[in-house]
């Protein structure tokens, strides 16, 4: 990428590069004032579309889940998110990097992703203080609830 990339450029690769394609609906669950309001532009903008929130009752693409300690009970809520992704949709749990406030250990994400069924895949530096750990629900007709 060049030094002379605008913004709307450098969103567009982030959000590429968690996986994200033009037509998904993608459902967000936890939005409070500290999420990263780049990161969610930049899905906005490659989508198409506005993100859909947790009173949605259609099937979703994917979930941004921003999470953090002290939330609740983290398997409830991958389990939960489980009920309107479609088949091969993916989840990314956003976590508070590690030294900021609501910081989730990333074992404490290890032990609840199956728990719930699910796979980790990717964890990367999702945006300037958060984590995001990529999780995919099995193939249909493994006992998906």
């Amino acid at each position: 990428m060049s030094a002379t990339a605008d913004p709307a450029e450098v969103q567009r690769t982030l959000a590429q590069r968690l996986g994200f394609q033009p037509g998904q609906v993608v459902q967000e669950i936890g939005y409070d004032q500290d999420c990263d309001d780049a990161l969610r532009a930049s899905v906005t903008e490659l989508t198409g579309a506005d993100l859909v929130d947790e009173e949605y009752d259609d099937v979703v693409d994917a979930v941004l889940l921003w999470w953090r300690d002290g939330d609740g009970d983290l398997v409830d809520a991958l389990v939960e998110t489980l009920t309107a992704l479609a088949d091969g949709g993916f989840i990314w749990l956003l976590t508070p990097k590690a030294g900021r406030g609501g910081h989730v250990e990333p074992s404490d994400i290890g032990e609840a992703a199956p728990t719930a069924g699910l796979s980790q895949t990717t964890t990367i530096s999702a945006a300037r203080d958060w984590s995001g750990t990529r999780l995919v629900a099995p193939k249909a007709g493994r006992g998906r609830r």
